[in-house]
C-alpha cells in the first residue's frame, strides 16, 4: 500500500529504545483520524472475505487496530500479552527481540480448532514477537492463520518475513 499520507505521518525516533534502533512510532498514525480510518478500511478490505473468527492483537500497539478490525469484522478479539498480565490459565512462548529476550502469553481457552485466526501487530522487524505468537496460536490447531502488520521494516537488513514462509502475511507499509 505505502500510502503517502501514512508515510508522511509516521514518526521515526533514532536510538530508541537503545542506540542503533530506529523506532517507528505508529502512535502518530493512530492519533490522525484520516490515517486511522485509512488503515482500518484497508485491513477490512484485506480480510472481509477470509472468514476470520478471532483476531489476536499483540501487546500493546497491536491491540489498537486488532480491536477496531474485530469490531468491524464482527469477530472475537484475543490478547497476546507480556507475562503476568492475564488472570486465567495461560500458555507462553519465549522469544528473542532485536534488543533482548521476552515472553508472550495467551489464555489457554482463547482459540478453538474451529477458528480462523488473524494475528495483528503494528510492526514487523525481526519477527520474534509475531513468531512466538504464531507458535502459541498453532497450539490450538485453528483452521487457518493469517498475519498482518501495519509496517514491515526491510531497510535495515531485517528479514522478519522469512520466518513466515508459506503463511499469508500482509503489511500496509514497507520501509
Amino acid at each position: 500500500m505505502n500510502n503517502k499520507l501514512l508515510i508522511d505521518n509516521l514518526r521515526c525516533i533514532p536510538d530508541f529504545p537503545k542506540k542503533g534502533i530506529n523506532f517507528r512510532d505508529v502512535t502518530t498514525l493512530y492519533k490522525n483520524a484520516e490515517c486511522f480510518k485509512l488503515m482500518l478500511d484497508e485491513m477490512y478490505e484485506l480480510y472481509k472475505d477470509k472468514g476470520i473468527t478471532k483476531i489476536v492483537g499483540i501487546e500493546s500497539r497491536g491491540f489498537v487496530m486488532a480491536s477496531a478490525l474485530a469490531g468491524k469484522l464482527g469477530c472475537g478479539l484475543v490478547l497476546a500479552r507480556k507475562p503476568g498480565k492475564l488472570p486465567s490459565t495461560v500458555i507462553k512462548e519465549q522469544f528473542s527481540k532485536e534488543y533482548g529476550v521476552d515472553t508472550v502469553e495467551m489464555h489457554l481457552d482463547s482459540i478453538t480448532s474451529d477458528d480462523v485466526v488473524l494475528i495483528h501487530d503494528d510492526l514487523l522487524a525481526t519477527g520474534g514477537t509475531a513468531k512466538a505468537t504464531y507458535k502459541l496460536v498453532q497450539h490450538f490447531n485453528p483452521k487457518k492463520v493469517y498475519i498482518n502488520f501495519i509496517i514491515e521494516i526491510t531497510d535495515e537488513g531485517l528479514h522478519g518475513r522469512d520466518l513466515f514462509e508459506g503463511i499469508e502475511l500482509t503489511t500496509l507499509m514497507t520501509i
